[in-house]
Protein backbone atom coordinates (compact mmCIF):
# COMPACT_ATOMS: atom_id res chain seq x y z
CA UNK A 1 0.00 0.00 0.00
CA UNK A 2 1.17 3.54 -0.75
CA UNK A 3 0.75 6.25 1.87
CA UNK A 4 -2.45 5.80 3.87
CA UNK A 5 -4.82 8.67 3.04
CA UNK A 6 -6.58 10.03 6.12
CA UNK A 7 -9.46 12.50 6.27
CA UNK A 8 -10.19 14.41 9.46
CA UNK A 9 -13.72 15.19 10.60
CA UNK A 10 -13.38 17.91 13.22
CA UNK A 11 -10.23 19.78 14.25
CA UNK A 12 -11.16 21.30 17.60
CA UNK A 13 -8.86 21.07 20.60
CA UNK A 14 -8.56 17.28 20.79
CA UNK A 15 -8.73 16.94 17.02
CA UNK A 16 -5.66 19.10 16.68
CA UNK A 17 -3.57 18.45 19.76
CA UNK A 18 -4.31 14.79 20.47
CA UNK A 19 -4.59 13.59 16.89
CA UNK A 20 -3.80 15.78 13.86
CA UNK A 21 -0.35 16.91 14.98
CA UNK A 22 0.59 13.24 15.38
CA UNK A 23 -0.89 11.93 12.13
CA UNK A 24 0.87 14.50 9.97
CA UNK A 25 4.24 13.12 11.11
CA UNK A 26 3.45 9.38 10.98
CA UNK A 27 5.44 7.63 8.22
CA UNK A 28 3.37 6.20 5.37
CA UNK A 29 0.44 8.44 6.32
CA UNK A 30 -0.94 11.48 4.48
CA UNK A 31 -3.68 13.70 5.89
CA UNK A 32 -5.34 14.76 2.65
CA UNK A 33 -8.36 16.74 3.85
CA UNK A 34 -10.17 18.30 6.79
CA UNK A 35 -13.91 18.69 7.34
CA UNK A 36 -14.67 21.41 9.87
CA UNK A 37 -18.01 23.16 10.37
CA UNK A 38 -16.17 26.30 11.50
CA UNK A 39 -14.83 27.39 8.12
CA UNK A 40 -12.24 29.84 9.38
CA UNK A 41 -10.84 27.37 11.90
CA UNK A 42 -10.59 24.64 9.29
CA UNK A 43 -8.59 26.87 6.95
CA UNK A 44 -6.22 28.03 9.69
CA UNK A 45 -5.56 24.49 10.89
CA UNK A 46 -5.04 23.21 7.34
CA UNK A 47 -2.53 25.99 6.67
CA UNK A 48 -0.58 25.22 9.84
CA UNK A 49 -0.34 21.48 9.20
CA UNK A 50 -0.06 21.52 5.42
CA UNK A 51 -3.37 19.78 4.72
CA UNK A 52 -4.29 20.50 1.09
CA UNK A 53 -8.10 20.54 1.16
CA UNK A 54 -10.79 21.78 3.56
CA UNK A 55 -14.51 20.98 3.46
CA UNK A 56 -17.49 22.40 5.33
CA UNK A 57 -18.74 19.07 6.67
CA UNK A 58 -18.23 15.32 6.53
CA UNK A 59 -20.74 14.86 3.71
CA UNK A 60 -18.77 17.17 1.43
CA UNK A 61 -15.53 15.44 2.46
CA UNK A 62 -16.82 11.95 1.66
CA UNK A 63 -18.32 13.08 -1.66
CA UNK A 64 -15.00 14.43 -2.90
CA UNK A 65 -12.24 12.26 -1.40
CA UNK A 66 -11.10 8.66 -1.76
CA UNK A 67 -9.86 7.85 1.70
CA UNK A 68 -8.21 4.88 3.40
CA UNK A 69 -9.35 5.97 6.87
CA UNK A 70 -11.25 8.63 8.77
CA UNK A 71 -10.35 10.26 12.09
CA UNK A 72 -13.44 11.87 13.62
CA UNK A 73 -12.64 13.69 16.84
CA UNK A 74 -16.13 14.62 17.99
CA UNK A 75 -18.06 14.83 21.28
CA UNK A 76 -19.05 11.26 22.10
CA UNK A 77 -22.69 12.31 22.47
CA UNK A 78 -22.71 12.78 18.68
CA UNK A 79 -21.25 9.37 17.80
CA UNK A 80 -24.59 7.59 17.42
CA UNK A 81 -25.67 10.13 14.83
CA UNK A 82 -22.37 10.68 13.02
CA UNK A 83 -20.49 7.37 12.98
CA UNK A 84 -23.08 5.35 11.02
CA UNK A 85 -22.90 8.05 8.34
CA UNK A 86 -19.10 7.83 8.22
CA UNK A 87 -19.18 4.04 8.01
CA UNK A 88 -21.01 4.30 4.69
CA UNK A 89 -17.66 5.27 3.17
CA UNK A 90 -16.56 1.66 3.77
CA UNK A 91 -13.20 2.58 5.30
CA UNK A 92 -11.93 2.28 8.90
CA UNK A 93 -13.09 5.00 11.28
CA UNK A 94 -11.35 6.24 14.41
CA UNK A 95 -13.18 8.17 17.13
CA UNK A 96 -12.38 9.17 20.67
CA UNK A 97 -13.76 7.16 23.57
CA UNK A 98 -16.35 6.12 24.61
CA UNK A 99 -18.27 4.38 21.85
CA UNK A 100 -21.35 6.57 22.43
CA UNK A 101 -23.15 8.56 25.07
CA UNK A 102 -25.93 6.01 25.63
CA UNK A 103 -25.91 2.21 25.28
CA UNK A 104 -28.60 2.19 22.60
CA UNK A 105 -26.50 4.61 20.51
CA UNK A 106 -23.55 2.27 20.86
CA UNK A 107 -25.73 -0.59 19.65
CA UNK A 108 -26.72 1.54 16.68
CA UNK A 109 -23.06 1.89 15.73
CA UNK A 110 -22.40 -1.83 16.12
CA UNK A 111 -25.41 -2.59 13.90
CA UNK A 112 -24.15 -0.16 11.26
CA UNK A 113 -20.76 -1.89 11.33
CA UNK A 114 -22.32 -5.24 10.54
CA UNK A 115 -23.18 -4.11 7.01
CA UNK A 116 -20.29 -1.67 6.47
CA UNK A 117 -17.51 -4.10 5.56
CA UNK A 118 -15.08 -2.17 7.74
CA UNK A 119 -14.16 -1.55 11.39
CA UNK A 120 -14.22 1.22 13.97
CA UNK A 121 -11.29 1.80 16.35
CA UNK A 122 -11.82 3.63 19.63
CA UNK A 123 -9.36 6.13 21.10
CA UNK A 124 -8.38 4.19 24.21
CA UNK A 125 -4.89 5.63 23.94
CA UNK A 126 -3.67 4.03 27.17
CA UNK A 127 -3.52 0.72 25.31
CA UNK A 128 -1.03 2.33 22.93
CA UNK A 129 1.32 3.68 25.58
CA UNK A 130 4.66 1.84 25.26
CA UNK A 131 4.46 0.91 28.95
CA UNK A 132 1.03 -0.68 28.53
CA UNK A 133 2.05 -2.46 25.34
CA UNK A 134 5.12 -3.89 27.07
CA UNK A 135 3.15 -4.81 30.19
CA UNK A 136 0.34 -6.48 28.22
CA UNK A 137 2.81 -8.68 26.34
CA UNK A 138 4.53 -9.64 29.60
CA UNK A 139 1.23 -10.33 31.39
CA UNK A 140 0.10 -12.61 28.58
CA UNK A 141 3.47 -14.39 28.62
CA UNK A 142 3.34 -14.90 32.40
CA UNK A 143 -0.19 -16.27 32.17
CA UNK A 144 1.01 -18.72 29.53
CA UNK A 145 4.17 -19.90 31.31
CA UNK A 146 2.80 -19.86 34.86
CA UNK A 147 6.23 -18.93 36.18
CA UNK A 148 4.78 -16.43 38.68
CA UNK A 149 1.73 -18.49 39.48
CA UNK A 150 -1.85 -17.52 38.80
CA UNK A 151 -3.09 -14.00 38.04
CA UNK A 152 -4.91 -12.94 41.21
CA UNK A 153 -5.81 -9.26 41.17
CA UNK A 154 -5.86 -6.07 39.07
CA UNK A 155 -5.97 -2.62 40.65
CA UNK A 156 -6.22 0.66 38.73
CA UNK A 157 -5.79 4.04 40.42
CA UNK A 158 -6.54 7.39 38.81
CA UNK A 159 -6.82 10.53 40.91
CA UNK A 160 -8.10 13.59 39.09
CA UNK A 161 -5.16 15.69 37.94
CA UNK A 162 -3.82 17.91 35.18
CA UNK A 163 -4.63 15.70 32.19
CA UNK A 164 -3.72 18.43 29.67
CA UNK A 165 -0.13 18.89 30.91
CA UNK A 166 0.52 21.84 28.59
CA UNK A 167 -0.77 19.90 25.59
CA UNK A 168 -2.91 22.75 24.25
CA UNK A 169 -0.12 25.34 24.01
CA UNK A 170 -0.08 25.22 20.19
CA UNK A 171 -3.86 25.09 19.75
CA UNK A 172 -5.17 27.03 16.74
CA UNK A 173 -8.40 28.86 17.54
CA UNK A 174 -10.83 31.12 15.72
CA UNK A 175 -13.86 33.32 16.34
CA UNK A 176 -16.12 31.23 14.12
CA UNK A 177 -19.49 30.63 15.76
CA UNK A 178 -20.37 26.99 16.30
CA UNK A 179 -23.36 26.11 14.11
CA UNK A 180 -26.22 24.04 15.45
CA UNK A 181 -25.32 20.34 15.47
CA UNK A 182 -27.37 17.17 15.75
CA UNK A 183 -26.89 15.42 19.09
CA UNK A 184 -27.78 11.94 20.26
CA UNK A 185 -30.76 11.53 22.60
CA UNK A 186 -30.02 10.56 26.23
CA UNK A 187 -30.34 6.99 27.48
CA UNK A 188 -33.94 5.85 27.28
CA UNK A 189 -34.09 4.07 30.64
CA UNK A 190 -32.36 6.76 32.77
CA UNK A 191 -33.88 9.85 34.34
CA UNK A 192 -32.02 13.13 33.88
CA UNK A 193 -30.04 12.95 37.14
CA UNK A 194 -28.97 9.35 36.53
CA UNK A 195 -27.97 10.05 32.94
CA UNK A 196 -25.90 13.06 33.99
CA UNK A 197 -24.02 10.94 36.53
CA UNK A 198 -23.56 8.14 34.00
CA UNK A 199 -22.38 10.65 31.39
CA UNK A 200 -19.83 12.13 33.78
CA UNK A 201 -18.53 8.69 34.68
CA UNK A 202 -18.02 7.54 31.08
CA UNK A 203 -16.47 10.87 30.13
CA UNK A 204 -13.74 10.60 32.75
CA UNK A 205 -13.32 6.97 33.83
CA UNK A 206 -14.26 4.89 30.80
CA UNK A 207 -10.53 4.68 30.01
CA UNK A 208 -9.99 2.74 33.22
CA UNK A 209 -13.05 0.56 32.58
CA UNK A 210 -11.50 -0.39 29.25
CA UNK A 211 -7.97 -0.78 30.58
CA UNK A 212 -9.23 -3.24 33.22
CA UNK A 213 -10.51 -5.61 30.52
CA UNK A 214 -7.34 -5.18 28.48
CA UNK A 215 -5.10 -6.15 31.40
CA UNK A 216 -7.34 -8.99 32.58
CA UNK A 217 -7.53 -10.37 29.07
CA UNK A 218 -11.18 -11.37 29.54
CA UNK A 219 -14.64 -9.87 30.16
CA UNK A 220 -15.76 -8.76 33.60
CA UNK A 221 -18.74 -7.24 35.38
CA UNK A 222 -19.08 -4.58 38.06
CA UNK A 223 -20.06 -6.12 41.42
CA UNK A 224 -19.83 -3.24 43.93
CA UNK A 225 -19.82 0.56 44.09
CA UNK A 226 -19.09 2.43 47.30
CA UNK A 227 -21.49 5.26 48.23
CA UNK A 228 -18.77 7.91 47.94
CA UNK A 229 -18.23 7.09 44.28
CA UNK A 230 -14.54 6.32 44.78
CA UNK A 231 -14.39 2.54 44.36
CA UNK A 232 -15.62 0.19 41.64
CA UNK A 233 -15.12 -3.53 42.33
CA UNK A 234 -15.28 -6.03 39.49
CA UNK A 235 -15.12 -9.78 38.93
CA UNK A 236 -13.84 -11.31 35.71
CA UNK A 237 -15.34 -14.31 33.94
CA UNK A 238 -12.71 -16.56 35.53
CA UNK A 239 -13.20 -15.08 39.01
CA UNK A 240 -10.34 -12.57 39.20
CA UNK A 241 -11.05 -9.50 41.33
CA UNK A 242 -10.37 -6.03 39.98
CA UNK A 243 -10.75 -2.57 41.47
CA UNK A 244 -10.80 0.92 40.03
CA UNK A 245 -10.09 3.73 42.49
CA UNK A 246 -11.48 6.99 41.15
CA UNK A 247 -9.96 10.15 42.60
CA UNK A 248 -9.49 9.07 46.25
CA UNK A 249 -7.39 12.25 46.44
CA UNK A 250 -6.65 15.08 44.04
CA UNK A 251 -3.43 16.03 42.28
CA UNK A 252 -3.88 19.61 41.11
CA UNK A 253 -0.67 19.66 39.06
CA UNK A 254 0.58 16.08 38.88
CA UNK A 255 -0.90 13.02 37.17
CA UNK A 256 -0.59 9.75 39.12
CA UNK A 257 -2.41 7.06 37.17
CA UNK A 258 -1.23 3.50 37.76
CA UNK A 259 -2.22 -0.12 37.31
CA UNK A 260 -1.07 -3.16 39.28
CA UNK A 261 -1.47 -6.68 37.90
CA UNK A 262 -0.69 -9.11 40.71
CA UNK A 263 0.36 -12.73 40.31
CA UNK A 264 1.02 -15.14 43.18
CA UNK A 265 4.78 -14.60 42.97
CA UNK A 266 5.14 -11.08 41.65
CA UNK A 267 3.51 -8.30 39.71
CA UNK A 268 3.53 -6.13 36.62
CA UNK A 269 2.99 -2.46 37.39
CA UNK A 270 2.52 0.48 35.04
CA UNK A 271 2.51 4.22 35.67
CA UNK A 272 0.98 6.36 32.94
CA UNK A 273 1.62 10.04 32.14
CA UNK A 274 -1.00 12.72 31.57
CA UNK A 275 -2.92 12.04 28.34
CA UNK A 276 -1.56 15.07 26.42
CA UNK A 277 2.01 14.95 27.72
CA UNK A 278 4.32 14.85 24.67
CA UNK A 279 7.26 12.49 24.07
CA UNK A 280 6.81 10.83 27.43
CA UNK A 281 5.92 7.14 27.70
CA UNK A 282 4.71 5.47 30.85
CA UNK A 283 6.85 3.35 33.15
CA UNK A 284 6.69 -0.39 33.66
CA UNK A 285 8.03 -2.31 36.67
CA UNK A 286 8.16 -6.06 37.18
CA UNK A 287 8.65 -7.97 40.44
CA UNK A 288 9.64 -11.64 40.40
CA UNK A 289 9.71 -13.34 43.80
CA UNK A 290 9.90 -17.10 43.22
CA UNK A 291 10.66 -17.90 46.88
CA UNK A 292 12.47 -21.06 48.00
CA UNK A 293 15.58 -19.06 48.81
CA UNK A 294 15.86 -17.37 45.41
CA UNK A 295 16.58 -13.64 45.44
CA UNK A 296 13.56 -11.54 44.38
CA UNK A 297 14.21 -9.33 41.39
CA UNK A 298 12.68 -6.00 40.39
CA UNK A 299 13.26 -4.72 36.86
CA UNK A 300 12.13 -1.80 34.70
CA UNK A 301 12.56 -1.77 30.92
CA UNK A 302 13.79 1.32 29.08
CA UNK A 303 10.98 2.31 26.75
CA UNK A 304 11.06 4.45 23.58
CA UNK A 305 10.31 8.17 23.86
CA UNK A 306 6.96 7.90 22.15
CA UNK A 307 3.83 9.14 23.88
CA UNK A 308 0.55 7.26 23.79
CA UNK A 309 -1.33 9.56 21.40
CA UNK A 310 1.41 9.35 18.78
CA UNK A 311 1.72 5.59 19.19
CA UNK A 312 -2.05 5.34 18.83
CA UNK A 313 -1.94 7.19 15.51
CA UNK A 314 0.82 4.86 14.35
CA UNK A 315 -1.25 1.86 15.43
CA UNK A 316 -4.35 3.05 13.55
CA UNK A 317 -2.34 3.53 10.36
CA UNK A 318 -0.69 0.11 10.84
CA UNK A 319 -4.11 -1.50 11.30
CA UNK A 320 -5.37 0.13 8.07
CA UNK A 321 -2.34 -1.29 6.30
CA UNK A 322 -3.10 -4.73 7.72
CA UNK A 323 0.10 -4.90 9.76
CA UNK A 324 -1.75 -5.36 13.07
CA UNK A 325 -5.23 -5.66 14.52
CA UNK A 326 -6.97 -2.48 15.71
CA UNK A 327 -6.22 -1.83 19.38
CA UNK A 328 -9.90 -1.73 20.43
CA UNK A 329 -12.91 -2.02 18.14
CA UNK A 330 -16.49 -0.94 18.66
CA UNK A 331 -17.80 -4.39 19.51
CA UNK A 332 -15.53 -4.55 22.57
CA UNK A 333 -16.07 -0.89 23.43
CA UNK A 334 -19.77 -1.68 23.72
CA UNK A 335 -18.84 -3.72 26.80
CA UNK A 336 -17.49 -0.56 28.45
CA UNK A 337 -20.92 1.05 28.24
CA UNK A 338 -22.51 -2.02 29.79
CA UNK A 339 -20.04 -2.00 32.69
CA UNK A 340 -20.72 1.72 33.17
CA UNK A 341 -24.44 0.99 33.40
CA UNK A 342 -23.79 -1.76 35.94
CA UNK A 343 -21.69 0.60 38.04
CA UNK A 344 -24.26 3.41 38.01
CA UNK A 345 -27.02 0.99 38.96
CA UNK A 346 -24.93 -0.33 41.87
CA UNK A 347 -24.12 3.25 42.92
CA UNK A 348 -27.82 4.13 42.99
CA UNK A 349 -28.55 1.09 45.17
CA UNK A 350 -25.91 1.81 47.82
CA UNK A 351 -27.01 5.45 48.00
CA UNK A 352 -30.71 4.62 48.31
Amino acid sequence: MSAVKIGFVGVGAMGQCAHLRNYVTVPDCEVVAIAEVREGLGKRVAEKYGVPRVYRDHEELLANEELDGIVASQPFTRHGTLVPQLLKAGVPVFTEKPLAGAPEQGERIVEALASSGTWHMLGYHKRSDPATMYAKAEIDRLKSTGELGALRYVRILMPAGDWIAGGFTDLVSSDDPMPALEWDPPARDMDEATYNEYNGFVNYYIHQVNLMRHLLGEPYRATYADPAGVLLVAESDSGITGTIEMSPYRTSIDWQESALVAFEKGYVKIELPAPLANNRPGRCELLRDPGDGETPQTSAPSLPWVHAMRRQAMNFVAAIRGDMAPMCVAQEAMEDLRVACQYIELLKQVRA
